[in-house]
């Protein structure tokens, strides 16, 4: 079992099409160079159930989302959810590919993730607010 499943509840989530394909691919691309998290990604994919991009609720993590999160010891934190190249911890940019990540995509506002730290610490927070880019918002 994979670190990101061992410590987030095996509730659904709920993927695009669209990301569901892209993701998958990704996570297969990426098996040889991070196999840990890779696998993780492919198999938070493989349980996700799969909606159509129009079918998607505006509360659910998605690609290019802006979350609001708030951890244990209540402070706040907004990250933006991308692709590996997009990547940029300075600019709260953080990439699909690490465990926090991983563990946001396909869960709605409302619900707390869990993942485990780079050094083995498991951490959580809870998704306060999920802000679709403007690209996804409907017209």
């Amino acid at each position: 079992m994979n670190a990101t499943t061992q410590s987030r509840p095996r509730n659904q989530i709920l993927v695009s099409d669209a990301d569901h394909d892209r993701l998958s691919g990704l996570a297969r691309t990426f098996l040889e160079r991070t196999p840990e998290m890779a696998e993780d990604l492919l198999a938070e994919m493989d349980r996700a159930r799969i909606a159509a991009e129009s079918a998607m609720p505006a509360d659910v993590v998605r690609m290019g989302t802006t979350v609001t999160l708030h951890d244990g010891e209540r402070s706040v934190q907004r990250v933006t959810l991308v692709y590996p190249a997009e990547a940029d911890i300075a600019e709260k940019r953080i990439s699909v590919l690490t465990p926090l990540g991983t563990a946001l995509i396909g869960v709605r506002a409302g619900r707390t993730v869990s993942w485990r730290s780079r050094d083995g610490r498991v951490l959580s927070a809870t998704i306060h607010a999920v802000e679709q880019s403007p690209s996804r918002r409907a017209p």
